[in-house]
């Protein structure tokens, strides 16, 4: 059975699948010493961490740091292997930051538990953590430990990094100058797995990614020996054969915890709202550049209600968005041509897109 191109595109698009025609770029290597960190968060757990340190920073030539964090591996691991690109395009890698890349908790390296679209706690004690709480801890750290930054952070991230980049807003870090999250979900009931509450079968083969939790620190995908086994090139046989949602749930995904989960809220529950973000968006004091695409058939809806809350809530933010007819992330790739189907929209839209992010960050040099 084929997987639709669109769900790769969330699986994939931040695992860096273009780097495979670049391997002979070693501008990476050249300008930038990489080091590795387990980063301790205020409830012990340690989160894996790579940081790219441009090789000319001094005490007279700092660095602002540029982060990333990801359920989606941030592969290569080892201080001696380096990606071929860092940062969201090639302008600002070659602009140079301190670039971060974490795994979030319970992820490849990371200790702690994995859970989908964490839910984020509103009036917190000082044993409670979420994802702006260890993005807080992170920031803190970074600027304690990794000599010469210039005390200013950014951070960016597309499809569930832009989820983490969102809800990252929310840490209050007064180093956080500015965030961009790029095809986020904003409420896990309208976007991705389920549009509005309808379960999207586009995404039945994914559940391995999301619902299986590692036992050790994995520095490859502990999860593929629980995708469903290719039977047909047809896939419309495939769901045909299988019967209902149900069949399908007790016969590949029993032990899957995501799919359970599924399975047993069906109504837009408090295990939902909890995992809603919207509520949440309020105080922000930073600048936030949403991205998203009119073509986009996994996450619309997160980048207009971000940045339509955040406008609502937080008139102390530099709030602004961006919308172009791109599908997933297609942003990221110069197409030269811009088609989507038939239709044209233009020439060289990606390169003009990735020239207003790399001056929307310009605000941390």
């Amino acid at each position: 059975m084929k997987i639709h191109i669109s769900v790769l595109c969330i699986l994939f698009f931040i695992l860096g699948k273009a780097q495979k025609t670049e391997q002979k770029d070693t501008f990476v290597k050249d300008n930038f010493t990489k080091k590795e960190f387990y980063i301790p968060m205020r409830d012990g757990v340690k989160l894996f961490t790579a940081v790219y340190i441009p090789k000319d920073i001094s005490n007279k030539n700092k660095y602002p740091f540029l982060m990333q964090r990801t359920c989606y591996s941030i592969a290569p691991y080892g201080e001696s292997e380096y990606k071929t690109k860092v940062g969201p395009n090639t302008y600002l890698m070659k602009d140079k930051y301190i670039f971060v890349y974490q795994d979030v908790r319970g992820r490849y390296m990371s200790e702690g538990t994995f859970t989908n679209m964490t839910p984020q706690v509103e009036r917190k004690t000082k044993k409670d953590v979420d994802e702006s709480t260890d993005t807080y801890d992170t920031i803190e750290w970074l600027l304690k430990n990794v000599k010469d930054n210039n005390g200013k952070v950014g951070q960016f991230g597309t499809s569930y990094p832009g989820f983490y980049t969102a809800v990252g807003t929310l840490s209050q870090h007064p180093a956080l100058v500015a965030s961009s999250p790029q095809a986020p979900i904003s409420d896990f009931w309208n976007d991705d797995f389920l549009h509005n509450g309808r379960f999207m079968l586009g995404y039945f083969r994914t559940f391995p990614v999301f619902g299986v939790q590692k036992t050790q620190p994995e520095k490859q995908a502990w999860y593929m020996d629980s995708f469903i086994k290719q039977t047909s090139e047809d896939g419309l046989k495939f769901y045909r054969d299988m019967g209902t949602l149900k069949d399908g749930y007790e016969k590949y995904y029993k032990n899957n915890f995501f799919m359970t989960e599924i399975m047993n809220h069906t109504n837009y529950d408090e295990f939902w709202q909890k995992r809603g973000l919207l509520p949440h968006l309020k105080n922000i004091n930073h600048a936030v550049m949403t991205v998203g695409g009119w073509f986009d058939a996994e996450d619309l809806s997160g980048p207009l209600n971000i940045y339509k809350t955040i406008e609502k809530t937080s008139p102390k933010a530099k709030n602004t968005i961006v919308m172009g007819p791109f599908s997933h992330g297609g942003w990221s790739q110069e197409q030269g041509k811009h088609f989507h189907s038939e239709t044209y929209f233009g020439d060289s839209i990606a390169t003009y897109y990735q020239k207003i992010l790399k001056q929307n960050f310009s605000i941390i040099t």
